[in-house]
């Protein structure tokens, strides 16, 4: 059986929840419910333990950076927890080795505007949370920014708009790299099938 492949969520303070956990519970229920699929998931951060989500949610990362398993597909959430990232030269250079790594990198809701300040997205298409389109164009207006789709796969780079966008994402990663059909068990398994109330 081939080696197991890993889906890095990363997570910093002031992470946005949902970006992180909405993800997690579409990668999750599919790599533990389907094993033989041959993909495992786990949160990592800075270092292993717990890290202090927007809201109040605290988050136990499983490893730390420097410790994590290698990593397939990097899933960067967002949240006020990115804004600092694009002065931060540790994190920029972090994401521009991770891009000459990891295959597949994605980000949701203002995780692709630390993808925009590394320089990862230059001519690309790409998207974000609503209220912050207009920084990502400003961060790179080279940038092809797509302000009415949930998700954007330009390849090797998918971006996703604002928080519940985020499960939309994870759930067309299963697709890709599962299959459409095994997408669809995990949308039932996890019950999502939006029809919002308001």
């Amino acid at each position: 059986m081939p080696a197991t492949k890993h889906i890095g969520i990363l997570l910093f303070d002031d992470v946005e929840e949902l970006d992180a956990v909405g993800p997690w519970e579409v990668l999750a229920f599919w790599t533990r419910t389907f094993p033989d699929d041959g993909w495992s998931v786990s949160c990592i951060a800075r270092e292993a333990g717990p890290v202090r989500c927007a809201k109040g949610l605290t988050i136990h990362a499983h490893h730390a950076i420097d410790d994590a398993p290698p990593l397939d597909v990097l899933v960067h959430p967002g949240g006020q927890g990115t804004r600092p990232q694009l002065r931060d030269e540790a994190h920029l250079d972090w994401l521009r080795a991770a891009r000459r790594e990891v295959p597949l990198l994605t980000s949701v809701c203002t995780g692709s505007l630390s993808y925009a300040a590394a320089g990862l997205l230059t001519g690309r298409p790409a998207t974000t949370h609503h209220g912050a389109l207009g920084l990502l164009a400003e961060l790179d207006p080279t940038i092809d920014v797509r302000p009415d789709d949930r998700f954007v796969d330009d390849g090797d780079v998918i971006t996703s708009a604002g928080v519940s966008a985020g499960i939309d994402m994870a759930l067309h990663l299963v697709a890709r790299l599962g299959s459409p059909d095994r997408a669809r068990e995990v949308r039932r398994g996890i019950q999502y099938d939006p029809q919002p109330p308001v």
